[in-house]
């Protein structure tokens, strides 16, 4: 079954400063560029990026790196328009299942995604990271989910409702990474 890789990378970042799809390590590591990878080399066949603020300069970074750009034009509206602007991208593609991940996840790896992936891709499936029991990204959805995990994406919330009215299996992933988003520089 196909597994196929979002990340949404749309937000303004103001409390980085700019956008998180344009931040890079003190090494000159893209995280846009590191996020990528990390789907891709965590078992994701294809990836799409969700590009909101600074859109165009944000898809330069990504040319030449096979990866599908979408931009969610409402991305001022928070992760739930990430997510309906992604989730509607990925209906058009063969994915029996995503993982969702965000641009801000520094220490998340590929060992993360491939733990997380190893529950299946089955369309029916619903999975997430855990950090030490406390659930985090990335979130792995079968294509069954997807259409009423879009519908209750609001504001910053991105799929929280409707994961705790649906809970997902947790994949403890607490012995590779702290799954701790990074929001200021």
């Amino acid at each position: 079954m196909s597994l196929h890789g979002l990340l949404l990378a749309a937000g303004a970042g103001t409390r980085m400063g700019t956008p998180k799809a344009l931040v890079r390590d003190q090494d000159g590591t893209s995280w846009l560029l590191r996020s990528v990878a990390v789907l891709r080399d965590g078992g994701c066949v294809a990836v799409t990026v969700v590009l909101g603020a600074e859109a165009a300069r944000a898809a330069l970074l990504l040319d030449g790196h096979d990866v599908r750009v979408v931009v969610a034009d409402r991305w001022a509206e928070g992760m739930g328009e990430s997510l309906r602007a992604g989730l509607a991208a990925m209906a058009a593609t063969d994915a029996e299942a995503v993982v969702v991940t965000l641009v801000d996840l520094p220490d998340v790896s590929a060992d993360v995604v491939r733990r997380v992936a190893a529950v299946g891709a089955d369309p029916d499936r619903l999975a997430r990271a855990a950090y030490d029991g406390v659930p985090g990204h990335p979130v792995l959805l079968g294509r069954h989910h997807w259409a009423e995990a879009a519908e209750s994406a609001t504001g910053d919330r991105g799929a929280r409702d409707y994961l705790a009215a649906n809970p997902a299996q947790l994949v403890e992933c607490g012995d590779l990474a702290t799954g701790r988003d990074r929001d200021g520089p």
